[in-house]
């Protein structure tokens, strides 16, 4: 017999038989999501309320569901602020809405955490229950087979579009490149080039090699990203410490020197296969250090360890150009009112076609040689 129950932490949730479920993408681990809930940073005082949805089958955990509930839309990188705005403007509260995702994180993996399809259709349906007392459930970047199962229960998918770059079994960062047509070749080299120039050199840092320092200096330039753009940082430097210590075979940091300074410094997370490029940020501005330190480098540093792929995060057309394709992800939805479900559903249906559209247009533009 199965039974469900809600709990605000992780704490008490072994983090043994957590992550037996989760497997070994980061995002989803015991350790990294505790780091963001007893760092403050996704908790209720920042509008991420947990409700961890657990599943347990003769005291052993069976199943669970990363859930939170939202009194806002912010750190999703799904954007519903019109589903909201056309609820308050028709008398009716969006928020709170619950919402099943790694925050601040949009990197698609696994959502219903179980051994077997019978265990996430259970999750699926308890999840359901649970947002009834919401205007809304969300599941965001699911893998294709748990949004299959979100459908068949009624929940409706919305599609975006990722950049990832895939390894083709490349020796080097020139095999890549011979790959590529002369433009686009000629153009990273271009770039790559003017780096050096300017005197910049690189170090990569992998787990326990990332000293407090390190950290310390990438939070400044992580800060310093959120600041050009006029807006506060999700993450705070407790966070940052806390995830280095409890899962450093999962982290990898570059950081660009010039003079022996370090002036910037990109974060990456990895698992068997991928590298998931993250945050990124400098104290001095050097002209195409962004491309280097977030794509150029990451490509270099996961052919050097085999890896299969790399992610470079939310959107990003510039991504193409270097060696990055088109992908699309997927996100599901259920609204608590019919009329808005239905309206969303409709517009769902138009916005899928035109993601289906910017795919296509995007593929005759591949940088790679046909």
């Amino acid at each position: 017999m199965e039974s469900f129950e809600v709990v605000e932490s992780l704490a008490g949730v072994d983090p043994r038989e957590w992550n037996a479920l989760a497997g070994p993408q980061p995002f989803v681990r015991h350790e990294f999501l505790s780091a963001l809930v007893e760092t403050g940073c996704a908790a209720a005082r920042s509008g991420w309320l947990p409700q961890f949805l657990l599943a347990r089958r003769s005291g052993a955990l069976a199943g669970a569901m990363p859930l939170f509930v939202k009194s806002h839309s912010y750190g999703e990188y799904v954007f519903d602020w019109a589903w909201a705005d056309a609820h308050e403007r028709n008398g009716v509260e969006y928020y709170p809405k619950l919402l099943c995702a790694v925050p601040f994180t949009p990197v698609q993996g696994r959502r219903l955490l179980a051994a077997d399809a019978a265990g996430r259709r259970s999750l699926i349906e308890a999840a359901l229950e649970l947002a009834r007392q919401t205007s809304s459930l969300h599941v965001l970047f699911p893998c294709e087979e748990e949004a299959q199962q979100l459908r068949e229960a009624g929940m409706m998918l919305r599609r975006t579009v990722q950049f990832h770059w895939r390894n083709e079994g490349f020796a080097d960062f020139e095999t890549f490149l011979a790959r590529m047509n002369h433009a686009r070749r000629k153009n990273i080299r271009q770039e790559r080039r003017r780096v050096r120039e300017a005197g910049v050199t690189f170090r990569w840092l992998e787990g326990a090699a990332i000293e407090r320092r390190h950290w310390e200096f990438f939070h400044r330039c992580y800060r310093g990203t959120y600041a050009a753009h006029r807006s506060s940082p999700y993450l705070n430097l407790e966070f940052f410490l806390r995830v280095g210590a409890a899962l450093p075979g999962n982290i990898a940091m570059v950081v660009a020197q010039r003079e022996a300074r370090p002036i910037a410094a990109s974060l990456f997370f990895k698992d068997r296969d991928t590298l998931y490029g993250r945050y990124w940020g400098a104290v001095e501005h050097v002209p195409l250090l962004h491309f280097e330190c977030c794509y150029y480098q990451a490509i270099e540093y996961a052919i050097g360890q085999g890896l299969q792929r790399f992610e470079g995060g939310a959107q990003g057309e510039h991504k193409l150009f270097r060696g990055l394709l088109p992908v699309e992800t997927l996100s599901a939805h259920w609204l608590a009112h019919d009329r808005f479900a239905r309206a969303v559903e409709t517009f769902l249906q138009r916005e899928g076609a035109g993601v289906e559209r910017y795919l296509n247009e995007l593929c005759e533009h591949s940088p790679f040689k046909g």
